[in-house]
C-alpha cells in the first residue's frame, strides 16, 4: 500500500485527538535558522562549514519548541510510518504524536513520574516508542533508552547504575525485572501481572502544561554504550541540547528534507537509533518509516521500500552486504540518499550498489558521545573507503596518540574544544575521572585512528587500541578484514594480534565461514589464505587462521575483539587445535 494511503487510512480510523499546536519560542526560530542555513548550503560544502554555527541557547525542549510547533505547522504530515513483519502498515501524523504524547506526559505525572526522574526505556519498534520518548521530553524526566534484548542481569545492572526510578517495557520481557528493586515503577506496554498498564494513559486529560521552562543544559537522555572495549557499558550524558539540537549536523549528513520518507536499519536502545529513528527526520520535518522485520529478507525490504516511496535510506554494513548478495535491480525506485554508519563501509559494497542504484552510499563518522563529526555530505566528491571531512560545526583534529601532539597524516580522531561543540555529550555520568581523561589536554579523544589526505578526508583506521604493530609495521585490523569479507566464503571476521616469537604479533584472524564456504576446513583456510595472499601486502598478510561458530559481540551486534586479544595473549606460544597457518599452504 502506498505510504499515502496508510497515513489516511489510519488517521481516519484511530486518532480522535485534537491538536492545535505550540506558537514558536525564541529557541525554536534559533534552531529552524541554522537548519535552514544547511538546507540552503545542501550541496556546498565549504559554504555550510564556513557559515554555519551552533545556535546558543539557554532553554529549549525539544518535545515543545520544535516537535509540538512542526506539529502546529504541518499537522497531517506523517510522522511515524511503522510496517510489521506481515507487511501491515500504520502511520501516525505529527498532530496524532503531539497530542498523544501530551496525554502520555500528563499519565506519567498522575503515577508519579517527576522532572529529573530516570526512566529505562526497553522498548521495541513500535509507537509507544515514540510516545514515550516526547512524553518524558515534555516532562523533563531523563530516559534511558535500552534494547529488549537485555538479560535480567543486564537490566538490573542498568537500574541500579543509572539510578532509574521507572522501567517502561513490553508485557512479553516485563519476567526480566524481578531482580529490580520494588521501588521501581514498572509500566507495561500490555497487560502484565503488578505492572501499570500504558493503555491506561489513553483515559489522561489533553494539553500538556509543563511546569517550568527546560533549561538548555538539565539532563535530557542517557545511553549505555556497548562496550567493546571495557568490560561494562558507560553511561552517557546527553543534554536537551546535546543531541535535540546536535544532530543538526547527522540532518546534513543524512541529507533528508521536509517531507522526505526516511529509513533507517537500527535496533532501538542505541544511539543510531535516536540519531536517525528520532532527532533527525523530526528536526527536518520529514517521515520517520521503519520496516520492522522478523527476518532479513533482501527482496521483501526493497519491495516494501518500492511501495512507500523511501527517499532516504540509512543501513549498517551487515545490511548493505546481505543486500548485494541479492538482485538490486528488484528496487525500482532506488532512495535519493543512501548511508552508512556504525562500521566502515568495504568499497566493494559502494561500488556494487552504485553500479545498480545509481547513487553512491554515503559513509558517516560518530559515536554513542556525540552526534555524526565527519561525513561525506550530499554532493560531494566520495573517495571510496574514505568516512568524508568534518560536518559543520565540528572542529576535528588528528592527535599523535603517543606524543600528544597535533599530526597531520595520522593520528587519534579528537574534538578541540577550545571551540563550541553543542553535539558532544555532557560528560560521563557519575564518572568525572573518565570524563576528565576524555577530554585531557583541551581535547575529547575518540579513541578511534584515522588518516587524512591532502583534500581534507578522513579514513578509518580502527580504535587506537585494536591497531598493533607486527614486525615493527602497523596493522589496522579492519584494513585486513574488509579484504577477507571481500570473499564469499567469509560471513564474518574480527583480526586481532597473536603472539610470535620472532615478529612479537603476527595477525590472526577468526573466521565465520559462509555458505559458499567449501565444506573441508582446511580447503577452507586454503582459500581464505589464497585470497589474503592475492589482496594484502606481505607485511599485512594473516598468519593465521581460526574457525568459529560465532564471534564475541556487544548486544548491538558489534565485534569485541578485546575479547579475542585477550584469548590470544593467554595462549602465549601455545596454538590451539584447528588453528591454522599460512605456512601449512606454502
Amino acid at each position: 500500500m502506498p505510504q499515502g494511503a496508510c497515513v489516511r487510512a489510519y488517521a481516519d480510523g484511530v486518532s480522535s485527538l485534537a491538536f492545535t499546536g505550540r506558537p514558536a519560542t525564541p529557541a525554536t526560530e534559533k534552531v529552524r535558522r541554522a537548519r535552514d542555513l544547511l538546507f540552503a548550503h545542501g550541496d556546498d560544502y565549504e559554504a555550510a562549514v564556513g557559515a554555519f554555527a551552533w545556535p546558543e541557547l539557554d532553554e529549549f525542549n525539544f518535545a515543545l519548541e520544535w516537535f509540538d510547533v512542526v506539529a502546529g505547522e504541518h499537522p497531517e504530515r506523517a510522522a511515524v510510518t511503522l510496517v510489521g513483519a506481515d507487511l501491515h502498515a500504520r502511520s501516525w501524523s505529527y498532530g496524532d504524536l503531539a497530542a498523544r504524547s501530551d496525554q502520555v506526559a500528563n499519565w506519567f505525572a498522575e503515577v508519579g513520574l517527576r522532572r529529573g526522574d530516570h526512566v529505562i526505556v526497553m522498548l521495541g519498534n513500535t509507537i509507544e516508542l515514540w510516545e514515550t520518548m516526547l512524553a518524558l521530553t515534555k516532562l523533563g524526566a531523563v530516559a534511558i533508552p535500552t534494547t529488549t534484548l537485555l538479560s535480567a542481569d543486564d537490566l538490573a545492572y542498568r537500574v541500579a547504575h543509572s539510578g532509574a526510578r521507572a522501567i517502561v517495557a513490553p508485557a512479553e520481557v516485563t519476567g526480566r525485572a524481578d531482580d529490580v528493586p520494588a521501588e521501581v515503577v514498572r509500566i507495561s506496554v500490555g497487560a502484565a501481572s503488578g505492572w501499570l498498564d500504558f493503555a491506561d494513559s489513553t483515559a489522561a486529560a489533553e494539553g500538556f502544561t509543563p511546569e517550568r521552562p527546560t533549561r538548555a543544559d538539565d539532563l535530557n537522555l542517557l545511553y549505555f554504550t556497548s562496550g567493546t572495549t571495557s568490560a561494562t557499558p558507560k553511561l552517557v550524558r546527553h543534554t536537551h541540547v546535546s543531541y535535540p539540537v546536535g544532530h543538526l549536523s547527522t540532518l546534513w549528513w543524512l541529507g533528508v528534507r521536509p517531507g522526505d520518507v526516511h529509513m533507517n536499519i537500527s535496533s532501538p536502545g542505541w544511539g543510531k537509533h535516536a540519531w536517525s529513528n528520532f532527532f533527525s527526520p523530526f528536526l527536518a520535518q520529514a517521515t520517520v518509516f521503519v520496516y520492522d522485520y522478523a527476518r532479513f529478507d533482501a527482496a521483501t525490504l526493497m519491495r516494501v521500500m518500492d511501495a512507500h516511496r523511501v527517499t532516504t535510506f540509512c543501513a549498517p554494513p551487515t545490511v548493505w552486504r546481505m543486500l548485494i548478495q541479492a538482485d538490486l535491480t528488484q528496487l525500482t525506485n532506488p532512495p535519493r540518499e543512501l548511508l552508512g554508519a556504525g562500521e566502515p563501509l568495504n568499497p566493494e559494497v559502494i561500488t556494487r550498489v552504485r553500479e545498480a542504484w545509481g547513487a553512491t552510499i554515503r559513509d558517516g563518522y560518530g559515536q554513542t558521545e556525540m552526534t555524526c563529526a565527519i561525513g561525506n555530505s550530499p554532493g560531494q566528491t566520495v573517495k571510496d573507503g574514505s568516512m568524508g571531512r568534518p560536518l559543520p560545526g565540528y572542529p576535528v583534529v588528528l592527535i599523535d596518540p603517543e606524543t600528544g601532539e597535533r599530526a597531520e597524516d595520522e593520528g587519534e580522531i579528537c574534538l578541540n574544544l577550545s571551540h563550541p561543540i553543542l553535539g558532544l555529550m555532557d560528560g560521563y555520568h557519575e564518572a568525572p575521572e573518565r570524563t576528565a581523561r576524555a577530554m585531557a589536554g583541551g581535547y575529547y579523544r575518540t579513541g578511534d585512528i584515522a588518516t587524512r589526505d591532502t583534500d581534507g578526508y578522513l579514513t578509518y583506521v580502527g580504535r587506537s587500541d585494536d591497531v598493533f604493530k607486527a614486525s615493527d609495521y602497523k596493522i589496522s585490523p579492519f584494513e585486513l578484514e574488509s579484504v577477507l569479507l571481500e570473499h564469499p566464503a567469509v560471513a564474518e571476521a574480527a583480526v586481532v594480534p597473536s603472539p610470535d616469537p620472532l615478529r612479537l604479533a603476527v595477525p590472526k584472524a577468526f573466521v565465520r565461514l559462509s555458505a559458499h564456504a567449501p565444506a573441508d576446513p582446511r580447503d577452507a583456510a586454503r582459500v581464505v589464505f589464497a585470497h589474503a595472499r592475492e589482496r594484502l601486502s606481505a607485511y599485512q598478510r594473516v598468519r593465521r587462521l581460526e574457525f568459529v561458530e560465532e564471534l564475541p559481540k556487544t548486544i548491538s551486534g558489534k565485534i569485541r575483539r578485546v575479547e579475542l586479544r585477550a584469548s590470544e595473549q593467554r595462549r602465549g606460544d601455545e596454538r590451539p587445535a584447528g588453528e591454522y597457518s599460512d605456512r601449512d599452504f606454502r
